[in-house]
């Protein structure tokens, strides 16, 4: 007999926490782009000296 407790909720989920993993989700995506930026310039710089 399944219990009351494992059952999934069938009700939508808060506004509020809809609200928040957005946010998580928009901070991780902005991190991981400037990461990449950051990442792209020291190579470019790097090429730069490189080739001087």
């Amino acid at each position: 007999m399944a219990s009351e407790s494992n059952a999934r909720s069938t009700e939508p989920e808060a506004i509020e926490a809809l609200t928040e993993d957005r946010a998580k989700t928009w901070t991780s995506f902005t991190t991981a782009i400037a990461g990449v930026v950051v990442f792209v310039v020291v190579v470019l710089i790097g090429l730069a000296v490189f080739l001087l």
